[in-house]
Parts: structure tokens; sequence; C-alpha cells
């Protein structure tokens, strides 16, 4: 099953299957029958297991991220993160040559692994093109699936990048699948330590950006602390466009506000009291979407190399850092009789 897996390997992103496929993110592939499919924000897995005998295989397509890396640096930190973060292996890959498709540079490499009594058998596909990586993760511990774990790696097929893309505004504009969606900073209020446990207060600070694909943003805020009187609130509204791992955020609106609280409820509001000093600027971000594979969490990074009035003090490469907040609900109310409106 190990040679015949990673012959299928060399040739498996330029082959196509006539079969009807399924598309996630920035793969086509097709489902092998009579498996089970599970589909998150970060990716979709397709596995089947015989109970009786303990044997399963799992495929996982994990959704595209922004990377500026090479597509050997791409392969290593996916191989760390995805499958030494999963499983236990104690050999490095066995790698196939780079294959070019379409604009994206393949690699993939496969080894044997021990997951506590189960051994396997694992393969890593990643694809670097144009900003982005994408990955597929193979994992079996029988040779019973490898039919269906062949035609699926036959039927896999990446959508073609653009290679004017990185210089065209508008594509650039309307192709920002990697960082679309909710981010979110969220903060709990303490006032020290005991016995080594942070004291919360009822406390909180939340930031929280909106993308959209079509290159609009939301930025909010909203600090509710214990020490303080009032609450503050922000709301900003702009555009962002995406060069290579720089993302400039433009504002069109935005303001801020101070609140009184209701009942020293953390969850009501008071009344207007005055606007705040918040400014709203134009700022270029270098930027990174990182996986942690022990949380299963995606977090978008913004390095400015200054403080903004956007994010905050400025305190190092990652310090503002945002998590992707998979079911998109914000967690940031506004205030009673505020009129959001959205960027052009």
């Amino acid at each position: 099953m190990k040679s015949i897996i990673f012959l299928m390997m060399l040739t498996a992103i330029a082959t196509q299957s006539n079969a009807q496929k399924d598309t996630f993110d920035v793969v086509n592939y097709t489902m092998p029958q009579g498996w089970d499919k599970t589909v998150t924000e970060n990716g979709v897995q397709l596995s089947i297991k015989d109970d009786g005998k303990g044997s399963y295989a799992a495929m996982v397509i994990v959704r595209s991220v922004a990377s500026n890396a090479s597509a050997n640096d791409n392969f290593n930190s996916s191989w760390e993160n995805l499958v030494k973060g999963t499983v236990k292996v104690s050999e490095a890959p066995t790698m196939s040559d780079m294959n070019i498709e379409k604009g994206w540079e393949v690699l993939s490499g496969h080894a044997n692994y021990t997951d506590g009594a189960t051994k396997g058998f694992v393969t890593l596909i990643t694809a670097t093109g144009n900003g982005k990586m994408a990955n597929v993760v193979i994992m079996t511990n029988t040779n019973k699936y490898q039919d269906e774990i062949m035609a699926f790696i036959s039927s896999l097929e990446l959508k073609k990048v653009n290679s004017n893309q990185s210089n065209n505004t508008n594509q650039s504009t309307n192709g920002n699948s990697s960082i679309a969606g909710l981010w979110v900073n969220n903060l709990l209020e303490t006032s020290g330590y005991a016995n080594g446990y942070p004291q919360y207060t009822a406390g909180y600070f939340r930031r929280e950006y909106l993308f959209n694909e079509n290159g609009t943003y939301i930025f909010r805020v909203k600090n509710w602390s214990a020490y303080m009187k009032e609450i503050l609130f922000v709301y900003e509204t702009g555009n962002y466009t995406i060069q290579g791992n720089q993302i400039t955020i433009t504002p069109q609106k935005g303001m801020g506000e101070w609140w009184s609280k209701k009942d020293n409820n953390t969850s009501l509001w008071g009344s207007r009291l005055k606007s705040s000093t918040y400014k709203a600027e134009k700022v270029t971000y270098t930027f990174e979407v990182k996986y942690y594979s022990g949380s299963n969490d995606y977090a978008l990074l913004l390095d400015s190399k200054k403080t903004t009035e956007r994010d905050g003090t400025y305190n190092g490469p990652n310090s503002f850092s945002y998590k992707k907040w998979d079911d998109g609900v914000s967690k940031i109310d506004n205030p009673p009789g505020f009129k959001a409106w959205n960027a052009d």
C-alpha cells in the first residue's frame, strides 16, 4: 500500500477524474462512496472505519491560509503542525519531486506513524501558490481502503491561480478568502493572582474584525471594565486590500463613544455620554494566518510595527492577534438605537 499511494502522489494533482466532484476552498475532489463527511470552517474530513477490526482511514482537506513562505518551508511547517502535532512520527518523510500545476507548487511526502498502540501510514500534500498554502492529509492503519484512497488522490484538482493576481488591486480585493470571516480578540479583566491563578472581575475587552470577501470590513470594540465608570464602544467600516503578506486597511467611516453602565450589568447599556477621541486611520500590516494544532484554532497575526488607534499598544510582532470565530456570530452587541452602516 505504501508504495502504491506514494506513486499515486506523483501524479495526483495533474490527474483529473470524470466523476462528479465536490469543492472545498481551492480544492476539487471526489468523495468515496460510503464514507462519512464532516465539514467545518477550517476543513473537510472524509473518513471510514471498521469498528469490528479497529481499522480506519481519514482524508482531510485543510482550508488554505495566507503564506509568503517557499513551498519547502510550507511543507515542513505543515508536517510539524498537521502531522507531528497529531500523531507520533519518528522518521523524516519520504518526499516526492515537486509538481507544478496551474500555478501551484505541490510537494508530497509520507511516513509511518504511531498513535498509542495503533500503527499507520500518513501522507501530506502541500500546495503553495500566489501567497497561499493548501494542505491535504491522509492517514490510515490498513490497506483495506487503498482503492478508495487512490481514487480520491487521483480526483484531486487545485483551482487555477492567476499569476497576475498580486499585481491587480481589484483581483486582490475580490479574492480574499484566506482571511474572510470574523476574527476576535477577547480579553477577560483580572484583578491579580492568588495561588498562581488569575482572579477575574466581570470586565472584558473585546475587539473584532469582520473581513468580507468583497474587500470590505467592519471593525468593532467594546470595553467593559470593572474599574471604569463608562463603556467604550467603537465602530469602523472601510476597505482592505492584500498584496502578498501585506494587508492595507483603509477606513471610510469610524467613530468612538462612551456610554454609561446600567445596574453594573456587563450585558446592559446605559445612555450615551459623549464621543471618544478615537480616530480611524489607514494602516498597512504584515500579516500571517497561523494554525495551532493543539487547540485546532487559526489566528490572524497583524504586525503594524507601531501602536495604532485600531489595535492598541504595539508590543512586538505578535501583539495584535485575532482568533478565527467559526460560527461568525459577533460577541459585541451594538448600543441601543445605534444604526450600523456598511462600507461601500
